[in-house]
């Protein structure tokens, strides 16, 4: 049967035939191709290539094999004489005949390998389609191949986000845009998706302009009760060799913890101030706590000592607090005056639940200090991936880490431990869970190879340095490795890819991104900048303007607070400011009030007193928390403004941002009925 088979494909295909097969090793096979004078007759379409699709026809199926090498191991002398042509082959999978409805499947893999002396041709354009595109329904187009421009490559949605991927490529050839493209392309097939995109430099809200939620350092509320023990001592401390900071820390928290929640309640204050409680967190445990209440317990602590030896390191631990969390930069995790269980909407804004219509989430790290900005990363990638746990994989996550080798590197000594084990978590549990992970790297070398060879669809842009293209090449186990000989001669847009996501190892060309959808990536032009010189005077004083104000304390500067609350909740942040009332200004509170129990009060409590008296002033510069999920969007206004409660002083009428903001305020402060 398999002689007819043969038979019949010579006949019926001997023009496209360019050569027989002499060896086959496993997954290999060498090609003994016709005459030089036949070959060179032909258009260079109908030429076998580096990375060239052929097709040996079996019995059975059709194999499939990457030319992966090309050579004349004995040249002739002289110009006419004959000499021999070498192929050799990666056999990557096989064509099944054709079912009852007329499709021809793929399959990876070869269950019958060619036998010597079968014929071997270029692999027919149905056949290509068969292979690259397969189910469109449930894949996405990048780009084309190389070998025919006609033919779409397609990538596999599921297994490329089921089983994470990487982006590698050096420097300029077009990482982001590619990063944008593969992205787009999965957010116009699936408009509720939940995407996590780490952007370092700030260059992606204009490649997703429509889609994106961009939280920035302006408008990032990522409260300090959220960071685990490791993270937050990274913070207030900095230094692990500070053991003695770091051991009075450890031992505050939990009762810091513990009095916030029996203040909560509604306890006496001989019982907030009981140590009872503390049992019931651990450091870790992401319930709130307040800064004022560690400062306090440190007092407390420092009153009771009698060696004044003993006082230094609760004199530099608390000096540290102070200033960090007056420092403007910090204003994201220390900046609210008022601290409130709001965990369900951080959660709520990061992994876009609900979607409302903006499938991203853009988080700029430019601006965060640079001494924290591993710490914002690692409490992100760790909220990832216990989001995608503790909801039982009902909100599939996808965290993209642009600049990933600042954050995994391969040498141990270097990055923040903490957040290396959040991504390498993700990278091999994440999976069961529905938390994938997107590598974005022009230096793999640098990257943790654990976490790297986790990632089993990889897109390899060009690449010239020698140890690059050897991890590329151990991270990918596949029998196209061939290919990988291409990374040095790639061009602008095209990329070599690997993996479950591609039904094929292949060279393909990425589409080109509409201009209102490109990354803000662009490298200065030098040559156009410095052809004139720049004779504008203010220039210097504006960037040193903007310099200051990026550490501008936040008690200094009430209105920062307060539109930092009015980004967040979806209102102008210029026009919160421009109607913020004087810093000192207080208005007396309603007549009856009481603190709240559910949500939790949004005043602060000093460590001598368990709820504010009637009456008591209240300053008007405090922001209020966040509404309750069900009050508001995520990205939409608080309610339409109620009337004071009776007895209260009315404000003047207004639509403005602080009236919405104070109509938030009152509503939380009603007691529930």
């Amino acid at each position: 049967m398999q002689g007819s088979g043969t038979q019949n494909l010579a006949i019926g295909s001997s023009d496209s035939s360019i050569g027989r097969i002499v060896s086959v090793t496993g997954s290999k096979a060498i090609v003994l191709l016709d005459g030089a004078g036949d070959l060179r007759a032909r258009s260079p379409d109908g030429r076998p290539e580096m990375g060239t699709l052929l097709a040996i026809e079996t019995g059975r199926t059709t194999v499939l094999a990457i030319v992966s090498a090309l050579s004349v191991p004995v040249p002739s002398q002289r110009e006419g004489d004959g000499e021999v042509w070498i192929a050799e082959l990666g056999l990557v999978g096989e064509l099944a005949s054709a079912d009852q409805s007329g499709r021809v499947s793929f399959n990876r893999g070869v269950t019958a390998y060619p036998a010597l002396g079968d014929r071997v041709r270029l692999a027919h354009k149905s056949e290509l389609e068969a292979t690259f595109c397969g189910d469109t329904c449930a894949m996405i187009r990048v780009g084309a191949i190389r070998q025919d421009a006609s033919i779409p490559a397609m990538v596999r949605v599921d297994e490329l986000l089921g089983k994470h991927f990487a982006i590698l490529g050096t420097t300029g050839t077009g990482k982001s845009c590619t990063t944008a493209l593969i992205l787009r392309s999965i957010v116009e097939k699936n408009p509720a998706a939940h995407i996590v995109l780490l952007d370092p430099h700030s260059e992606y809200a204009t490649a997703f302009s429509e889609w994106a939620e961009v939280i920035s350092p302006r408008n990032m509320q990522l409260p300090y009760w959220l960071l685990t023990f490791e993270e937050i001592a990274e913070v207030l401390v900095g230094d692990g060799e500070r053991k003695a900071e770091i051991e009075i820390l450890q031992d505050l928290i939990p009762i810091a913890k513990a009095r916030y929640s029996t203040g909560r309640a509604g306890e006496p204050a001989k019982a907030r101030r009981g140590l009872g409680d503390a049992s019931r967190y651990t450091v870790d445990t992401p319930v709130p706590y307040r800064i004022s209440d560690i400062l306090s317990l440190i007092d407390e602590r420092m009153g009771k000592l009698e060696n004044r030896k003993d006082l230094a390191p609760y004199r530099v631990l608390r000096n540290r607090i102070e200033t960090i969390s007056q420092d403007g930069r910090y204003a994201f995790m220390f900046g609210s005056r008022t601290v409130y269980d709001g965990m369900a909407q951080v959660l709520g804004r990061i992994f876009r639940v609900p979607v409302n219509d903006k499938p991203i989430t853009i988080l700029e790290l430019t601006g965060i200090p640079s001494e924290v900005v591993n710490v914002v990363v690692s409490v992100l990638c760790r909220m990832t991936f216990d989001f995608a746990l503790w909801s039982e994989g009902q909100v599939p996550v996808t965290l993209v880490c642009e600049e990933a080798h600042r954050y995994v590197p391969a040498n141990s000594t270097l990055g923040f431990e903490p957040c290396k084990r959040a991504i390498a978590k993700i990278a091999k549990e994440g999976r069961k869970y529905g938390a994938s992970l997107c590598i974005v790297t022009q230096r793999p070398a640098e990257i943790d190879p654990t976490i790297l060879s986790q990632c089993n669809t990889v897109f390899a842009l060009r690449m010239s340095n020698d140890r690059d293209q050897a991890i590329v090449a151990s991270a990918v186990a596949d029998t196209g490795a061939g290919l990988l000989e291409f990374l040095p001669s790639l061009g602008q847009r095209e990329a070599i890819a690997f993996g479950d996501g591609m039904a094929l190892p292949v060279r393909i060309k990425f589409d080109e991104l509409p201009k209102h959808a490109l990354p803000r990536s662009s490298s200065a032009n030098f040559s156009e900048r410095w052809q004139k010189p720049l004779n504008d005077e203010g220039f210097l004083d504006q960037i040193v303007e903007r310099w200051r104000a990026s550490g501008i304390p936040v008690a200094a500067d009430g209105s920062l607070q307060m539109a930092m609350m009015a980004n967040a909740l979806g209102l102008s942040s210029s026009s919160a400011a421009a109607e913020a009332p004087p810093a000192r200004e207080i208005v007396p509170e309603p007549a009856g009030y009481r603190p709240p129990i559910a949500p939790p009060s949004p005043y602060p409590s000093s460590p001598s007193s368990s709820a504010r008296p009637t009456g008591s002033l209240v300053r008007r510069d405090a922001p209020a928390p966040a509404a309750p999920a069900a009050a508001r969007g995520y990205d939409g206004l608080a309610p339409p403004a109620s009337p004071p409660p009776s007895g209260g002083k009315a404000a003047p009428a207004s639509s403005g941002p602080i009236d919405t903001l104070r109509s938030l305020r009152e509503r939380l402060a009603r007691p529930s009925s």
